[in-house]
């Protein structure tokens, strides 16, 4: 009998991507717990320098205070009790996976299960750090068509980006992807689509499930039951998730972006598309000023991270403590696998 598997699960993607979808899908797995967004992983990771020497009790607690009463996490959303978690990470061991983990162990302890994940789209982009944190975790990088995706992520009221922007964003996100599946290997990266998924979606969380070393739960293909109780109704750009598992939004960008919009969004992404199994329509070229405004944002952005990465190089030189988790093995010991 196969050893049941506790490595963390990570979501990522383009966002309008389907990662949410797939997060209710995975929750309802009788295994895993897997939270809508919080909001303090990565943002924890990048204010590691802020609460010095974890080794000291006392900065292990205001680390806490900072991840379950600050004002900038989601931690409500996981339903625990604030002032509990904060003497749980003063009590773990002194790194900052270990303050994280003990987080995610406890949600996943309060819904009975004995392995953790979490999503956020934007993850993609720090599964280095996620990496440094976790070296067992398991990526699921979840692809929409570009075309879909972009045009959903201009809808939204919380995105203040332009149209280039938000079509680099896709492009990043499967290149990164691209490169990811590389080095990582198919033990720790599984990538597949979101098309694919809302058109047989038995088929693809089994597939996953095998992946994840995890035996196929049949409760994950109907996940708009958890969905109407957790998803609030406030948040309309994820109301999709109360209804069955369907494709009523493929191809949707046809009838919402603009012809010009279209147009560019084909050209620039015609590759990365094709190569992920995605037919171009024959759109016209767009007009050269649109193309060269989409390859300035373009160069900005890559001389934006290449300053982050030597940023981080010197902040990982000056580390007064590992961030390695060293909380391993299940959140609760009496679940069954």
């Amino acid at each position: 009998m196969t050893t049941p598997s506790h490595r963390p699960i990570f979501i990522v993607g383009c966002p309008r991507s389907g990662t949410t979808l797939l997060q209710q899908m995975l929750h309802c797995h009788r295994r895993i717990a897997l939270p809508s967004e919080t909001r303090f992983v990565h943002t924890a990771y990048d204010a590691r320098h802020d609460f010095g020497d974890l080794e000291r009790e006392e900065n292990r607690r205001a680390l806490g205070a900072w991840i379950a009463k600050g004002s900038t996490t989601k931690f409500k959303a996981l339903g625990l009790d604030p002032d509990a978690t904060v003497e749980e990470i003063a009590a773990a061991p002194p790194t900052l996976g270990s303050a994280v983990a003990t987080v995610f162990r406890a949600y996943a302890r309060e819904h009975g299960k004995p392995r953790w994940g979490d999503k956020r789209p934007s993850y993609i982009r720090r599964v280095g750090a996620l990496r440094r944190m976790f070296p067992d975790a398991q990526f699921v990088h979840l692809v929409r068509d570009g075309r879909d995706a972009v045009s959903s992520l201009l809808r939204m009221p919380w995105y203040d980006g332009d149209l280039f922007s938000a079509t680099l964003t896709w492009r990043d996100a499967v290149d990164i992807g691209r490169r990811l599946g590389a080095r990582l290997g198919p033990g720790s990266f599984y990538e597949f689509r979101y098309e694919d998924l809302v058109e047989a979606p038995e088929r693809e969380l089994e597939r996953l499930c095998a992946f994840l070393g995890e035996e196929y739960d049949p409760a994950m293909a109907e996940p708009q039951h958890h969905a109407r109780r957790t998803v609030p109704q406030e948040r309309r750009w994820h109301l999709r998730t109360h209804e069955a598992p369907n494709r009523a939004v493929v191809g949707a960008w046809a009838r919402r972006l603009e012809d010009w919009e279209a147009d560019l969004v084909e050209h620039v992404l015609a590759a990365r598309l094709q190569r992920h199994g995605y037919g171009l329509s024959g759109r016209s070229r767009p007009a050269a000023a649109h193309i060269a405004r989409f390859h300035r944002q373009a160069a900005y952005r890559w001389r934006s991270r290449r300053t982050t990465a030597a940023r981080e190089a010197v902040l990982r030189a000056r580390e007064p403590n590992p961030v390695v988790s060293l909380l391993t093995g299940p959140a609760v010991d009496s679940v069954s696998s």
